[in-house]
């Protein structure tokens, strides 16, 4: 992309940014040290950190459970990643992961956020291997069609569904089947990589931060909805856990019991 084409781009996608709300992809990029962020985000953030002080940990321990679970899936073979709503890109971006490991790695970004995806444009200009689209993850035949999508990822071969730290910003009651549409479209040996936020804890210490970071977010244009134990165990629709099976964020794939749990669940299913 040349530079007039960028700005063009860049022009457009501004059109669409909310700068009266808050907006999650960039109150997580202030969280995590970015730039890409408006002093509404910033103001939200310092809501939510009023709420839980542990929020920007929080953060980076998900960014950690992602380099993670994308190493596992490299591992196993899978080179073929499609990341919804994957943010305003940051230092471990999941194509940074993918490429240190497989050259031949292919990761499909999609998000609906304006800034986060004039940024991804920026950071991955003039590689061919990846893609980012603008698009909302509940159209599914929208993003399997477009050509950031379509025209990169190989449905013949296995490819990780990621769905890290988003699903909790999604209402919508169909979600179970929105997720199920994408996991019919992968081959077996694909698999379904998941974070999401939940008060449902035997600790009710640590169910109450949860909640409150979930009351951080409120009158933000992306309000968080903590689903249980098994609304998110449906949302990965039954198929086999990797072990450990859903854990805390910070316990996967092994148990770390100096580390603070986040209420965050973290699960890898496989689709058969």
């Amino acid at each position: 992309m040349t530079s007039g084409d960028w700005r063009e781009s860049e022009r457009a996608l501004e059109a669409g940014v909310d700068y009266e709300r808050a907006n999650a992809a960039r109150i997580y990029d202030y969280l995590l040290g970015g730039a890409c962020n408006f002093a509404v985000d910033r103001e939200q953030a310092s809501t939510i950190l009023a709420q839980n002080p542990d929020m920007a940990s929080v953060c980076r321990a998900n960014r950690d459970y992602l380099r993670r679970a994308v190493e596992w899936c490299l591992a196993q073979g899978i080179t073929q990643f499609l990341d919804l709503g994957s943010g305003v890109p940051t230092a471990g971006n999941v194509h940074e992961i993918a490429l240190a490991h497989r050259p031949d790695a292919r990761v499909a970004y999609v998000d609906f956020e304006p800034v986060a995806v004039a940024h991804a444009h920026e950071v991955i200009g003039g590689l061919g291997n990846v893609s980012i689209t603008r698009a909302d993850m509940r159209d599914t035949e929208g993003v399997l069609a477009a050509p950031g999508v379509r025209d990169l990822l190989d449905p013949d071969r296995p490819i990780a569904l990621l769905t890290v730290a988003v699903l909790h910003f999604v209402p919508d009651p169909e979600l179970p089947a929105i997720l199920a549409r994408y996991r019919s479209t992968m081959t077996a040996g694909s698999v379904h990589v998941m974070s999401h936020g939940s008060a449902d804890h035997d600790d009710p210490e640590l169910a109450a931060r949860t909640r409150a970071i979930q009351d951080g977010y409120r009158g933000s244009a992306t309000e968080v909805v903590l689903r249980s134990r098994p609304e998110i165990r449906e949302l990965l629709g039954g198929h086999e856990l990797v072990a450990p099976g859903l854990v805390d964020i910070v316990d996967w794939p092994v148990a770390s019991p100096g580390e603070r749990p986040t209420g965050g669940y973290a699960a890898i299913a496989r689709i058969p």
